[in-house]
């Protein structure tokens, strides 16, 4: 028989990790700091934390716990997917803008 609150601590343990994950995608701010803090690398580890525990409690979650779980990490995914790509796109115009300005001192 399972403990009540840990149904509770279980769904509170996936918000921590949303909740952190999202910050280091600089999609909130950080409460502490009241900035917007981004660091892809530390939000790509709290994913991967979800995705662990996904893995590791198949067959031992309810039909919710699991859902609310997917949807979470679902969230995540496209979120941080989003991040990569605004980073290649900020990288190319960047590179862009480079180019530009040597063709313009060879000029």
């Amino acid at each position: 028989m399972t403990d009540p609150n840990h149904n509770i601590l279980f769904m509170q343990l996936i918000i921590q990790n949303q909740q952190i994950a999202m910050m280091a995608m600089g999609k909130i701010k950080n409460p502490v700091t009241n900035k917007i803090d981004r660091n892809l690398e530390h939000a790509k580890i709290y994913i991967d934390t979800l995705d662990m525990l996904l893995a590791k409690t198949k067959g031992n979650l309810s039909e919710y716990e699991e859902k609310f779980l997917t949807e979470t990490l679902k969230e995540l995914k496209l979120n941080y997917i989003d991040e990569i790509d605004k980073d290649k796109k900020s990288g190319e115009g960047e590179k862009n803008k480079e180019k530009a300005e040597k063709k313009e001192e060879k000029s």
